[in-house]
């Protein structure tokens, strides 16, 4: 390409004249400053490296230059891939990192990914998402890499926040308090110990801010190593692979590690604040019809295998016993019949990760038979996050829940949090309130409420924002029927209305299920008064949510032309 194509392609020229124009309009003291900032923002460059995630495997990082900066991001990675999302591209090299190596993705970033940007607006995300897309021409995006594809999208996106606040900073700030929900004690393929499954959490619910929720955590984390070393002694204090404590409990015996967890909760004196949450990760222990709760066991009885009907007892009866408010994938991710089942039950909320891999024709499918009633979001499943919003519309549309997820191979960036408070979620997944990479993710969050203006947070709110109505967001409940009607006043001071809502049950109940308006608004069966904004207007609010947090990050913003290496 020859330098007059290139300035006709990107319309340098006209880019640069406006920029004087406005320098001489303005007659500003400092016209290279004001003519850097008006020069609307382009990608000049994007280069990616191997780094090491938090397992000490590899993953890819990519630093997107504009003319306003460099903007970090990284990928996330799985214990598991499933089949139906998006995959991973890693070398195959045996004789290096046993094969996980990902210089094949860091050179498609650095060869085919970076000439294909270069000149693209950051702040047209689903432009640079679908180039991107186009490019690799496969539907789970094997030919570039899901994992390389992941880091530039959520590097354009941070790019766009940037070049959201030199230009206009009047971005949606209705934004609502995430539920952390925070891994006590770890099982399944996260541990070495014997515990079947996957992780018990706790949600503290009761937290009116989320520097409370965190604090709340914390103690909770800290009690619970206490009451596991006095019980086992010290050395069963091992971690799992997101943080949380792994005893050798009872494999088949759920109720051990829930009492050791419920102890921890007494302890602190928050008692009725603190729900639990359980990620069951049925499928790793799933063989035809049965459940082997002794899956991990080299010495397997053969006693412990447990009909799905022996499952659904076992679930109804431990949420009778225990505080649990949430059950994750509580059976095989195939079993479309009986997580349907459980669900209209009503008991809890049923999350579904391993059943829809948040893949949007298996959220479609799942919202059509009505097979549960939340999803979790885990961003690299999708592979960039222009769809990642498309399928949290997707559930919000449905009054599901959604919960932004962590991965086992986790990093220090903190996008998950922007992504979550930005996209207005509810709930956030991020593993124990321990070790770097996860708490970035909650740290991260604390900081960008305190920017923006905390929320109240009042009940058990564990929610999705359903519709928006000038101002005002309606929250459906998600726990026991308690949902929220939140006023956002000017100067950011918040009300929070409780109503009683059908969030769970059978089919009927659902169909009856409301929300009460606002503004005079009638009640309208079947969901919110409002539909949810378009992508581009969830993205506006994403983006206020990003540049917020670039202010007080200077890493994030450099308002000076990069250097080429």
């Amino acid at each position: 390409m020859s330098v007059q194509e290139y300035l006709d392609k990107h319309m340098l020229s006209r880019k640069i004249e406006d920029a004087v124009n406005a320098a001489v309009r303005a007659k500003t003291p400092d016209p290279s400053n004001h003519m850097r900032k008006a020069v609307p923002s382009v990608i000049t460059k994007v280069k990616a490296r191997q780094i090491l995630d938090s397992r000490g495997i590899p993953t890819v990082e990519v630093d997107l230059y504009t003319n306003k900066g460099m903007f970090r991001a990284s990928a996330p990675s799985g214990a598991t891939s499933g089949m139906y999302e998006a995959i991973e591209l890693r070398d195959g090299d045996k004789g290096t990192y046993l094969g996980n190596g990902v210089s094949r993705a860091v050179k498609n970033i650095n060869e085919k990914i970076c000439e294909a940007l270069v000149g693209m607006d950051p702040t047209l995300q689903a432009h640079v998402d679908q180039a991107m897309i186009d490019l690799d021409k496969m539907e789970k995006k094997n030919e570039l890499g899901a994992n390389a594809i992941l880091a530039v999208s959520i590097a354009a996106c941070k790019a766009g926040a940037a070049e959201k606040e030199a230009t206009d900073l009047s971005g949606k700030t209705n934004l609502n308090l995430p539920v952390p929900a925070f891994t006590l004690i770890s099982g399944g393929k996260h541990a070495g110990n014997n515990l079947a499954i996957q992780e018990i959490m706790i949600l503290p619910v009761g937290a009116k801010k989320f520097e409370e929720a965190v604090q709340m955590g914390s103690e909770t984390y800290h009690h619970l190593k206490a009451v596991i070393t006095e019980k086992y002694g010290a050395h069963e204090c091992n971690v799992g692979e997101d943080g949380g404590l792994a005893p050798n409990v009872a494999r088949h015996v759920f109720r051990e590690g829930l009492d050791l967890v419920k102890e921890a909760i007494d302890r602190t004196g928050y008692k009725e604040r603190i729900k639990i949450a359980l990620d069951v990760a049925a499928t790793d222990f799933c063989i035809g019809t049965k459940y082997d709760l002794d899956w991990k066991s080299p010495n397997k009885s053969g006693l412990n295998f447990k009909s799905v009907e022996d499952m659904i007892e076992m679930y109804k009866e431990l949420c009778t016993d225990y505080p649990i408010v949430s059950i994750e994938d509580p059976f095989d991710k195939e079993d479309w019949d009986h997580v349907k089942y459980f669900s209209g039950l009503g008991i809890c909320q049923v999350l579904g990760d391993d059943l829809l891999m948040s893949n949007p024709k298996r959220i479609e499918r799942a919202i059509r038979e009505t097979a549960c009633n939340a999803l979790v979001l885990k961003v690299n499943q999708v592979g960039t996050v222009t769809e990642a919003i498309e399928v949290v519309k997707m559930a919000k549309d449905a009054h599901w829940g959604v919960v932004v997820s962590q991965r086992s191979g986790e990093t220090e960036d903190s996008f998950i949090a922007d992504l979550s408070v930005g996209l207005a979620t509810g709930q956030i997944k991020a593993g124990a309130p321990c070790r770097g990479e996860r708490l970035a993710k909650y740290n991260q969050a604390t900081k960008v409420i305190e920017l923006t203006g905390t929320l109240k947070h009042e009940g058990d709110g564990v929610a999705a924002v359903i519709g928006l109505d000038g101002d005002d967001v309606i929250v459906p409940g998600t726990l026991e029927h308690l949902g929220h009607i939140i006023k956002i006043h000017p100067h950011g001071y918040v009300t929070v209305t409780s109503v009683v809502l059908k969030s769970f049950g059978s089919e009927e109940q659902r169909h009856q299920r409301h929300v009460a308006g606002v503004h005079g608004l009638e009640r309208e069966p079947g969901g919110g008064a409002v539909e949810v904004g378009v992508v581009d207007q969830v993205l506006d609010g994403l983006h206020h949510l990003l540049q917020q947090a670039a202010l007080h990050q200077p890493q994030f913003q450099h308002f000076q032309f990069p250097q080429e290496s």
